[in-house]
């Protein structure tokens, strides 16, 4: 017959026992405590479609379903023929009126003055050999020695070599003020709007290659080398890796005890040995499930609020949909309400 155990071998060995399950319960739960709150929830990480804005054929594609890639990263080309000639297309526009604006802000150039004199000078000579020509003729009318017509023809060319006079000495004028200050308003606005077209050419250009984002998983690859796509027409789904977060709900009986910015340690079945640390970073205003307005006690304390958890994912094993225990940790000190300046006198229903 067997003898009893002593008290206390049997009280030293419930003690490791319990040793061992404060252990598990530590490396399973990290810092909680009997205090600390634990939540289910599921990782959500934003997906984005990624398209072209031009209408034209897939040259090139980079990457495949299931690469990383980081942001800035080169993904896919189109064949940018079309794009690349308008372009060059628009910058010959510009350069055709920057020159127009450049003769029209220098003004006339001396040469362009000299000839405008020179002509006022001829035209000048001009009318003082008509009016000699037209006395000589009003002369010879007296003597019998012209006709009448000859006299008359003398005048009108004396009249006509006036008029080139006053002509050529506008255009001195003209050439000696410049163009017009309307005339550059008009060319430089012309200016601007081939600089628009030119700047749109090339945003049109750069907008026939693809580029990620932001770091993240390629989910699908949607096109192939040689297809047409059209504008906005999804290329590939990426899964962006920054940033991950719980999606969780709070209970409302226990919603007082949740702030923004409460440190949380976050566990999967996936790896139980592995705790990722995260933060509370959106809790909902609205509570969900909601029944009819008028509520008991019983049906309050069914509510819930969705809340987002952030979590610092390092080793990007935290996937898509993956079940986690998120285990909310108070340890700063309970925040205390802001009473408005209007309301220090207590406010008494009537």
């Amino acid at each position: 017959m067997r003898r009893p155990l002593p008290k206390r071998r049997v009280a030293a060995a419930g003690l490791v026992a319990l040793a061992g399950i404060a252990a598990i319960v530590y490396l399973r739960w990290g810092r909680a405590s009997s205090d600390d709150l634990v939540l289910y929830g599921n990782i959500d990480v934003r997906e984005v479609n990624l398209a072209f804005n031009e209408s034209d054929r897939v040259t090139r594609m980079y990457v495949e379903e299931g690469d990383a890639v980081v942001a800035g990263q080169l993904l896919a080309e189109l064949d940018g023929a079309r794009l690349q000639h308008a372009m060059l297309e628009a910058k010959a526009g510009v350069a055709v009126q920057g020159a127009v604006v450049a003769r029209l802000r220098r003004g006339s150039r001396p040469e362009e003055i000299q000839r405008a004199r020179a002509d006022v000078a001829a035209a000048k000579a001009q009318l003082r050999d008509a009016r000699s020509t037209a006395a000589r003729f009003a002369q010879a009318v007296k003597t019998g020695a012209a006709s009448k017509k000859d006299a008359q023809d003398s005048v009108t060319a004396h009249q006509t070599a006036r008029a080139r006079l006053d002509a050529v000495r506008q255009n001195l004028e003209l050439a000696i003020q410049g163009p017009r200050t309307e005339d550059i308003e008009a060319a430089e606005a012309q200016l601007q709007a081939n600089e628009n077209a030119l700047e749109l050419a090339q945003h049109r250009l750069a907008d026939a290659k693809l580029y990620a984002p932001a770091a993240g998983v390629v989910l699908i690859r949607i096109a192939e080398p040689g297809a047409v796509v059209l504008p906005n027409s999804p290329v590939y789904t990426i899964a962006l890796t920054d940033r991950v977060w719980v999606r969780t709900y709070v209970p409302e009986t226990v919603l007082g005890r949740v702030y923004s910015g409460m440190k949380a340690n976050i566990s999967s079945d996936s790896f139980p040995d592995r705790y990722y640390s995260g933060s509370v970073g959106f809790i909902s205003p609205t509570a969900e499930f909601t029944p009819k307005p008028v509520q008991t006690p019983d049906l309050r304390t069914s509510l819930v609020y969705r809340m987002r958890v952030y979590v610092d994912n390092p080793d990007r094993n935290l996937r898509q949909g993956m079940p986690v225990t998120v285990a909310l940790l108070d340890d700063e000190p309970r925040k205390q309400p802001v009473v408005p300046a209007d309301a220090s006198q207590p406010q008494v229903p009537p």
